[in-house]
């Protein structure tokens, strides 16, 4: 067991600790890690890494987990590097504080706490000396880089505040309250939380696990080009994709009640895989042609807003609404009425691109609802 001095403090019937951790106590004790899907990592290329760096990158990768079930978004070497730097200026200086903030920590053993004194919320906490029993709910980066110089150890206080009685769900709605108000988190980060059900929202939860096959699955036409998490290689933001089907699903609840949710929450995955394979096949030229933005956000989010406009004409059609043939028949219309044209960039896209990128979707939306109307 480590023993520390600690203060109890008491915020509207949650309990948790102010103490300080030795950057050695930091290194045994706390698990680093970061949310990610296992399907991606395998992939995953690793950096080369100079090696004259000042940072040992290898051993920091080593380090840091990937799971589901973690909350942190991916290292930002960047940070890193800025905070190696700034360390060892405090340190070669000895006139500032390296971290003056105390960081957020949460153990899921319930720790015990012994008084000292007249002062029942001052006293002694034991905390287990196994490796990974804390986890950083807030500070991450600033920890990792007291590890980070290649061949030194920082030896510092570090300030903590700590909780032992938080569930998942307190757990991710502080994370999301911390970062989200103060550090401006990037929201696809929120959108991926949100979805993994770590708090009730049915509308996040079906978009983010849409938007995950949409962007992992062989086969799928937008397989890579959306950045999960904010980060990666895609050029359309998984936020902004995440918002547009909440607001679908929500009209579609509103509209046709709890049951035409419910069916649309079985069915969406296969609906939107077959829905943007259908439109892949209207529109070959423009969908792999660099010449094209048929692939931006503002066009993808106005096929996902047209897409009840879509069932509803299949099943018009007699067709299956979530079937990759009777999506295709109900927007067969759009490849002689809207054409590949409608979508190159220096051409009508940009002429039309005047009123905004929302502007465009809403008006790119009504064009594919007028198409697909029986004249």
């Amino acid at each position: 067991m480590i023993t520390l001095p600690a203060h109890k403090v008491r915020q509207f019937g949650v309990e948790f600790y102010q103490t300080s951790f030795t950057s050695g106590d930091i290194q045994k004790l706390v698990k680093f890690e970061v949310l990610s899907y296992p399907a991606k990592e395998e992939g995953r290329k690793r950096r080369k890494t100079a090696k004259t760096s000042a940072i040992n990158w290898e051993m920091l990768e080593k380090r840091i987990g990937r799971s589901e079930a973690a909350f942190q978004r991916p290292m930002i070497r960047k940070k890193i590097r800025e905070l190696v730097r700034y360390y060892s200026d405090c340190q070669e200086a000895q006139n500032l504080p390296a971290i003056p903030g105390a960081v957020i920590m949460i153990t899921e053993k319930r720790l015990n706490f012994s008084p000292i004194g007249k002062n029942s919320n001052l006293g002694m906490i034991q905390i287990p000396e196994e490796p990974g029993v804390l986890r950083c709910l807030d500070g991450q980066h600033r920890l990792l880089a007291l590890s980070a110089h290649q061949g030194k150890q920082m030896d510092i206080d570090v300030p903590a505040v700590l909780f032992d009685t938080l569930d998942p769900r307190q757990i991710v709605e502080l994370f999301v309250t911390i970062n989200a108000k103060h550090t401006r988190i990037n929201p696809s980060h929120l959108i991926s939380l949100a979805g993994r059900r770590l708090y009730a929202d049915p509308y996040q939860a079906l978009a983010h696990d849409i938007i995950r096959r949409l962007n992992e699955e062989d086969g799928s036409p937008l397989q890579g080009d959306i950045k999960i998490l904010g980060v990666g290689k895609g050029r359309v933001s998984q936020a902004s994709l995440g918002d547009e089907m909440v607001d679908l699903f929500s009209n579609i609840e509103k509209i046709g009640g709890k049951g035409r949710f419910k069916e649309f929450e079985e069915n969406g995955k296969r609906f939107f895989l077959n829905y943007f394979k259908a439109i892949q096949t209207i529109f070959p030229q423009a969908w792999v042609g660099r010449k094209y933005s048929i692939k931006t956000g503002a066009a993808l989010r106005a096929f996902i807003r047209v897409s009840p406009d879509v069932m509803a004409r299949s099943k018009e059609l007699k067709n299956d609404p979530f079937d990759h043939f009777g999506i295709r028949e109900a927007i067969k219309p759009w490849a002689e009425r809207i054409g590949e044209g409608r979508f190159e960039t220096e051409g009508e896209w940009r002429k039309k691109l005047a009123g905004g990128t929302r502007g465009t979707a809403e008006l790119l939306a009504r064009e594919l609802r007028d198409a697909m109307k029986v004249p």
